[in-house]
Parts: C-alpha cells; structure tokens; sequence
C-alpha cells in the first residue's frame, strides 16, 4: 500500500530558509533508514510558496495566484512516497522521523494513496492507465 507523506511548513519554518546542517544529516540518516527498509519510493523538498504560483478553477475562468501564499495556513514544505503494509506501520516509520527544530511546532500529514485497482473500469481503459503509467515509469529512467 502506497501513502503521500506530506511535510508540513510552518510559516516560521519557511521564511528561515535552508535548515542547518545537522538537520539535513539528521534527515539523511532517516532518508538512509527508509531506503534499506524498501518503504522509500519517492522524496522530494519544495521550494518556499514565494517562488510557486497557484491557479485557482471555476468553470472555464482560471486566475493564477503567485506566491508567497500567506492566506495559507498549512503550507507543504516537501514529501515523500512510502510502500508499507499499513497505516500503521506507516505512522511508526513517520514517528522515527528528525524533527526540522525544536522550537517550532511542525506537522506531517499521511494520506493513503489511490490505486487504479481501486476502480472498476473497462479492460480498455486500464489499458491505457497502463500504458501512461509504463510511458512515466520510462520518462522517469531517462
């Protein structure tokens, strides 16, 4: 079972810039941990909101918003992608992970993923899922 766990960035954390390096160490032994257990599958830090745009849908009008985003209470500072067996065992792996700083209240949220297996559709149609998902899998190893 796939789950997005999604990192949380306070606005405080996002303004500091960079972390220090005793976190990023602290961060890639987690990252390290992950991989040889086989949960890692995919990680990745966003840039600050400041250098992002949003853009916002009703009917066919579509507006773009550039960042920073501080109507945002809840800003994503990265992710990672997890294979486990369960939500639970997912939580136990989250609960292993460095805080970013001691003083500054953070959050990581865990949301199970969606799997086209999940939907009943025609064998054409999970076809052509299929095909997209071979076609990103191969854009991904270039």
């Amino acid at each position: 079972m796939r789950f997005m766990v999604i990192v949380k960035a306070p606005a405080e954390l996002e303004a500091m810039g960079p972390p220090d390096p005793a976190a990023m160490e602290a961060m890639g032994k987690y990252n390290e941990e992950l991989v040889k257990a086989g949960i890692l599958l995919a990680a990745d830090g966003l840039q600050p909101s400041s250098k992002g745009a949003k853009v916002r849908f009703k009917g066919d009008k579509r507006t773009v918003i550039d960042g920073p985003f501080t109507e945002s209470k809840e800003l994503i500072g990265g992710y990672w992608i997890f294979q486990c067996r369960s939500l639970e065992e997912c939580i136990e792996w989250v609960k292993r992970c460095p805080g970013a700083l001691p003083d500054i209240e953070s959050e990581i949220e865990i949301r199970p993923m969606v799997e086209m297996t999940d939907f009943d559709m025609p064998p054409e149609v999970r076809e052509k899922f299929d095909q997209m998902a071979a076609q990103i899998a191969a854009n991904n190893r270039s």
